[in-house]
């Protein structure tokens, strides 16, 4: 009996410490704060590389509140800026916005800074965008729309870019993403082009991850050239490696 008692005590014991765990547990944090850094063969923005078609050094930041707002910057290794006889050998991408949900449906909507710091080039390289997005299940449709100049084009405000992609989760870590947009530029009918891109990813643990995309574009490969004479728009197989923490 009294060893029945005892361990009734220890029991009833163990529940209470259980609940008041439980009940000091801490909360949620209201908001998070997140890094990267990776490395890709080559930059490819829209299908077009910035890059000269080698590799960029990449790295960001991201705060994240829980009511859904979120800002952010981003900064990668350029080389177009320097070809086209300017001196900015960086940019940087800062952007701030809110994502929310109604019913099956998630949005996302905010503004986007492209900045490139030490430029000289005559027409400004410095665009800003606004942008929406939508997914359903595993699909994603986003539009974004310049309310300056587009990227150094004279006159090209009002610019717009449409972009369709799908996630497949392929389990084990492994993802497949396939994407198609479209690049209107303002004023310059002979400049818009598609583009498309197919991604394998693979999450490596602990923060790690890779990715292998074939990029493309129909973009007019007389309009787009590297200082090397090469099709900026070229289809090609690119790879990276990120580490988030």
């Amino acid at each position: 009996m009294i060893v029945n008692i005892q361990k009734s005590l220890i029991v009833a014991s163990l529940a209470l410490s259980g609940a008041a765990f439980a009940q000091t547990a801490a909360p949620a944090p209201d908001y998070t704060l997140s890094y990267n850094a990776g490395v890709v063969t080559d930059y490819r923005y829209r299908g077009l590389t910035q890059s000269r078609h080698q590799a960029a050094v990449q790295g960001g930041a991201d705060f994240a509140h829980s009511s859904g707002f979120y800002v952010g910057t981003w900064a990668t290794t350029i080389k177009w800026i320097k070809d086209g006889g300017g001196d900015a050998p960086v940019e940087i991408d800062f952007y701030g916005g809110y994502k929310g949900t109604a019913g099956a449906i998630s949005y996302d909507v905010g503004a986007l800074r492209y900045q490139y710091p030490g430029h000289d080039l005559q027409a400004s390289p410095n665009t800003t965008e606004l942008y929406g997005a939508v997914t359903y299940s595993m699909f994603t449709l986003k539009y974004s729309h310049a309310i300056t100049d587009l990227f150094g084009f004279d006159d090209s405000k009002n610019s717009w870019y449409l972009d369709l992609s799908a996630a497949f989760d392929l389990g084990n870590g492994w993802s497949l993403t396939p994407h198609v947009g479209y690049q209107k530029v303002k004023n310059y009918s002979d400049n818009s082009y598609t583009d498309y891109a197919l991604t394998l990813g693979k999450d490596l643990g602990n923060g790690w991850s890779a990715s292998a995309a074939l990029i493309g574009t129909d973009a007019d490969k007389a309009l787009y050239r590297t200082v090397n004479d090469k099709f900026a728009g070229k289809t090609m197989v690119v790879v990276g490696l990120k580490y988030a923490f």
